[in-house]
């Protein structure tokens, strides 16, 4: 098929549209000061992560840098490649380790190690089968992170189990916080009086955000964008670029439902009021 011309990238299709809905936002004071700022990011990397935990708010969060100034940093224990290949360990109990080296993996670049780290304003913690190695091992260096940076942090975040970083860090006491439902029995008996939200599709508690499992982080990101930054214009736009329809209820996740979570409601509609946002 020939064209007359260049099909328009993701980048050009955001930098013509995005002017489309600013005028009529309302944003704070400290929304447009936000706009301005060059927010320091940081993702962890850990063997075992889970892609889409990482890939899914980096894909919003590169979009609206186009806008908003942002810097990202790739940090783990050791700069380099890092796999989403799990490394063995014991799945159930009392069995002996599982082998998963059949399983595709990506592997992503760490840029920075917990030591050489830069400055950091947002903190994001993913989840995956490799949190289980880490446990197994009395792996604490995520936990260390955390804890060496918390005080300085704007925002802390997790996605699906990446939540027991955060539990095993002491961060989540007396905090509301949710995880990915059909890890909710092995994730939450780590931390101390931590409020767990059984039907939570995210929460938020003062500076922490927490997500659901893997996709529910798009869900997150986006609401955490429109709060730092305000919801109409770049935000939204971004959001119907991409072509993803965020869950908008914070209080609901269906599959608390599907997995039984103790706590959820189980005679409450599985459907999620799920729509392109601004319409």
């Amino acid at each position: 098929m020939l064209f007359s011309k260049p099909p328009l990238t993701l980048l050009t299709l955001l930098l013509t549209t995005a002017d489309l809905t600013l005028s009529t936002s309302s944003p704070s004071p400290s929304q447009l000061s936000n706009r301005s700022k060059k927010f320091s990011i940081g993702i962890v990397l850990f063997p075992g992560f889970e892609p889409l935990d990482v890939i899914g708010p980096f894909e919003i969060l590169q979009s609206v840098s186009a806008y908003y100034p942002q810097t990202i940093s790739f940090i783990a224990s050791q700069t380099g490649p890092i796999t989403s290949r799990c490394p063995p360990h014991v799945m159930v109990p009392g069995q002996p380790p599982v082998n998963l080296d059949h399983l595709i993996s990506v592997s992503l670049t760490a840029t920075h190690t917990f030591a050489t780290a830069p400055p950091l304003d947002i903190l994001l913690i993913p989840g995956g089968m490799g949190n289980m190695v880490l446990v197994e091992n009395n792996d604490t260096s995520i936990e260390s992170f955390i804890n060496s940076r918390y005080k300085s942090l704007s925002y802390l975040l997790s996605v699906c189990t990446g939540s027991v970083s955060l539990a095993r860090s002491g961060v989540l006491k007396n905090k509301k916080a949710t995880t990915n439902k059909s890890f909710w029995g092995w994730v939450t008996q780590f931390g101390n009086n931590v409020k767990w939200v059984p039907a939570a599709r995210w929460t938020q508690d003062g500076k922490i955000w927490t997500s659901s499992g893997v996709a529910a982080g798009m869900d997150m990101t986006y609401a955490f964008l429109s709060k730092v930054y305000g919801r109409v214009g770049v935000v939204d736009n971004v959001m119907n670029a991409i072509e993803y329809a965020p869950h908008t209820d914070p209080k609901w996740d269906p599959f608390s439902v599907v997995w039984d979570v103790p706590g959820a409601d189980p005679k409450r509609s599985l459907e999620s009021c799920v729509k392109p946002v601004g319409f």
